[in-house]
């Protein structure tokens, strides 16, 4: 069941239109009407749209009198955040590997010249020259 959920999640979520409209109702409810108001597409694709958040438990409807309000239902959000939670150990320890890298190369960029003090090039030169 889970893991059905959050495939619906996802595929909820691949969608830019879905996930503008899980913003606005994230701010409340809001018609069919008003979903679609900002969107250059009919109601019925906002419909669509709809139907695949309601599917995926993501939105819900309602009734008021003539008005079918949507709302956002936050739960399956929180099962995807918490599988992506199980991955954040690896990426922090691939941060931290990749700090003490750049760590040894600036370590090593203001290290001296093995053997001492080496004369610039052209210094070396004039002295092996006689000049």
């Amino acid at each position: 069941m889970a893991a059905d959920l959050l495939d619906a999640t996802f595929a909820a979520l691949a969608d830019p239109t879905r996930r503008a409209i899980l913003t606005r109702l994230a701010a409340g409810e809001a018609t069919v009407t008003e979903l679609a108001a900002p969107f250059h597409m009919s109601q019925p694709a906002i419909s669509k749209h709809l139907k695949v958040l309601e599917r995926a438990g993501l939105v819900s409807r309602g009734r008021d009198a003539q008005r079918r309000p949507c709302r956002l239902e936050a739960r399956p959000l929180k099962v995807a955040v918490d599988w992506l939670e199980t991955y954040r150990d690896y990426w922090e320890e691939s941060y931290q590997r990749l700090d003490a890298l750049l760590t040894e190369l600036r370590a090593g960029e203001q290290a001296p010249p093995a053997g001492g003090d080496v004369p610039p090039a052209g210094e070396q030169a004039r002295r092996e020259s006689g000049g």
